[in-house]
């Protein structure tokens, strides 16, 4: 008689089945439905494949497509399909890397053909045909030396490179379905069958590991879905992301330029996107101001001993720009701001009376960023910081911590940001005295200030274990825009460290010599990449208030350009920022130019309106308010523009443009 094992799933109900089933076996038994629809599980809380044999009883986990895990596999074996049908069609190609990304994958090529849109499109037929024939997908453990033999046969150099780096006895994972072998953990799909619904969206080129010393390689970036239907919504999305890409939008609205005399990843701010800098800078002076800050300014060079004392100059040399030498001795750019505010704090003796001290700075720092990973400005080398550093005893910290937060939470109310994730990132004890400051109580114990002050403040939070500060734990914050995208917007960091290596000191009440806790915040993150992120939220429709050009008069005829003069001077002298269309176009013609402009107030003058010492109002997204005095209209305007308004949003994103 054959030997049975105990299967528990996830509703503690358990299902007996025969040693060596599988987990899509199970799934079969379970229902038709999920046996299609599975494509991946877990057992006893590890993921594996479907086609991994149970040989003992366990508890099993099963996940379709439409999970998050499940999603993931689904692109990552969609990957794999990819470069079988690249294999196919030009079996010289030399593969790369395939990860995942944000509902999608890539896949790095060595090829001698250009990938053209016709290319794309024969791959991605390719892609079906091979999904069709229902290939098993099959994983296989060998040694390192044993994949090392297997990849020189094949002449995959780039596998062959990373393999090396691994060592020989070390047991890793190859998957095979028909004639494309991969280096790969996994897991995968276990048949192609479960492929159906994919899109290749475009080509890129790509540095081999993102080094442009290395070989310029070919990418191709693609999607996967369980349904037609998400596969849809999502392509949908793509396009409505394409029309708000913060590039086109930025250079359209003529928000800030690049120029190659300047050099990459150095954004010149043009009128309109230093107009928006200025509101937020008013907004969050304003906001810090009555939250206790003090305003600092430090300078963009220094000497090379203040990042070495603060450990920056040995864990970030990478992303400064080189030393320059001046008299003999070497200065660097600022990269960061918070050795200069240790220093503000060190310029006179402090007391627990003075504590908590709040600085904060809107400066210019610079980042060397590698040419091939700057993007528009979300990746930049000049970067205007809302930085921000509080200096605190122990008791203090949980309230200014958490005010931090609610800082965040604020200014999302504001900006109309409804989806965000706050990270709180741990350190690891295996990179003690190597990426993170080697004080492992002190780690412990700041860890569960940050979890404690998070509870305590309700604020929803996931850990993530490695991607701490070199000097404490921080909290990353994830925000999503109006369309889905997700965005990494600024970050709230612990420092229990740095504090002591500047001899960073305050009395305490019983005149006792103490070392501070020190805070970095930067809520609204870098500037650059803050716009680049309201730019693709607001798809360019800025709220009134940010706006660049708040209001546009549209005389009917060249009659009445003195009149609108008029009252373009009266809604400057009340500080709204008002320009005047006196170009000999119709009227109508004038409408859609202000349309394009994403301009919210359109005032019309006419023969009436300049009897009647009135304008005509008419508004985006809602067409003619009729005929108004101006003091009225302006009255109503301010206090839209005085409270930050944005019920303009709902309507632009309802509006396809």
């Amino acid at each position: 008689m054959m030997k049975e094992i105990n299967i528990t799933l996830p509703d503690n109900t358990v299902k007996r089945v025969p040693t060596g089933s599988t987990p899509q076996d199970v799934a079969n038994i379970i229902g038709h439905n999920l046996g299609r629809a599975v494509v991946i599980s877990k057992i006893d809380g590890i993921l594996k494949d479907l086609n991994h044999t149970l040989e003992k009883d366990c508890r099993l986990e099963l996940f379709t497509g439409e999970s998050s895990i499940g999603h993931n596999t689904l692109l990552h074996s969609t990957a794999h399909l990819m470069a079988q049908a690249v294999k196919y069609f030009y079996p010289h190609t030399k593969v790369a890397i395939g990860p995942t990304i944000d509902n999608g994958f890539y896949y790095d090529f060595d090829v001698d053909i250009p990938f053209t849109e016709d290319v794309l499109t024969k791959i991605e037929l390719k892609m079906k045909e091979l999904a069709k024939e229902a290939q098993e997908i099959e994983r296989n453990e060998i040694t390192a030396k044993e994949a090392l033999k297997l990849f020189e046969s094949l002449n995959e150099s780039y596998k062959i490179e990373i393999i090396k780096q691994i060592n020989p006895k070390d047991q890793i994972s190859t998957y095979k379905q028909t004639d494309f072998i991969d280096l790969c953990r996994g897991p995968h799909v276990s048949n192609t069958s479960k492929i159906k619904y994919f899109k290749l969206l475009s080509t890129a080129g790509a540095y081999w590991r993102g080094d442009e010393n290395n070989k310029m390689l070919q990418r191709i970036y693609g999607t996967a879905f369980s349904t037609k239907k998400a596969l849809k919504n999502h392509l949908n999305l793509l396009e409505e992301a394409k029309k708000r890409d913060h590039r086109k939008l930025g250079k359209e609205l003529k928000l800030f330029a690049f120029d190659d005399e300047i050099g990459p990843g150095l954004p010149l701010w043009l009128p309109n996107g230093a107009t928006i800098i200025e509101e937020i800078e008013t907004l969050a002076k304003e906001t810090e101001k009555k939250a206790g800050y003090d305003l600092v300014r430090s300078p963009h060079l220094t000497k090379s001993i203040l990042y070495e004392k603060s450990g920056h100059l040995n864990h970030y040399k990478d992303s400064m720009y080189p030393a320059m030498d001046i008299d003999g001795i070497e200065y660097y750019v600022k990269p960061m701001n918070c050795p200069h505010h240790h220093k503000i704090y060190a310029s006179s003796p402090k007391s627990y009376r003075d504590l908590p001290l709040r600085l904060a700075e809107y400066g210019t720092c610079y980042r060397y960023e590698k040419s091939g990973q700057l993007f528009g400005l979300m990746r930049v080398r000049s970067l205007q910081m809302n930085d921000a550093h509080i200096y605190c005893t122990k008791d203090q910290f949980k309230e200014e911590f958490l005010n931090v937060c609610r800082m965040y939470l604020y200014y999302f109310d504001i900006f109309g940001i409804e989806k965000y994730s706050m990270r709180l990132s741990l350190h690891s004890e295996d990179e003690l005295g190597n990426k993170y400051v080697n004080e492992p109580d002190l780690w412990l114990e700041t860890e569960r200030w940050v979890r404690e002050a998070l509870i305590e403040g309700n604020i929803d939070f996931v850990e993530v274990p490695g991607e701490a500060a070199f000097y404490g734990p921080k909290i990353d914050v994830q925000v999503w825009s109006a369309i889905g995208k997700e965005f990494t917007l600024a970050t709230n960091q612990v420092d229990f460290a740095v504090p002591s290596k500047f001899d960073l000191q305050y009395i305490d009440e019983n005149g006792q010599s103490q070392v501070p806790i020190c805070i970095h915040r930067a809520p609204l993150g870098t500037h650059e990449r803050f716009i680049g992120f309201l730019i693709e939220h607001f798809g360019g429709n800025f709220p009134t208030w940010l706006a660049p050009v708040q209001v546009v008069i549209l005389p009917v005829s060249d009659k009445y350009t003195e009149y609108a003069k008029t009252v373009l001077k009266t809604l400057k002298d009340d500080g709204i920022r008002v320009k005047l269309n006196d170009r000999s176009d119709k009227i109508g013609s004038k409408i859609r130019q202000a349309e394009l402009d994403k301009i919210n107030f359109m005032l019309i003058v006419g023969e009436r309106e300049m009897k009647n010492r009135t304008v005509s109002v008419r508004k985006r997204f809602e067409g003619d308010h009729g005929e108004v005095e101006i003091a009225s209209f302006t009255k109503s305007l301010k206090k839209i523009i005085n409270n930050r308004s944005i019920t303009h949003r709902k309507e632009a994103d309802a509006t396809s443009e």
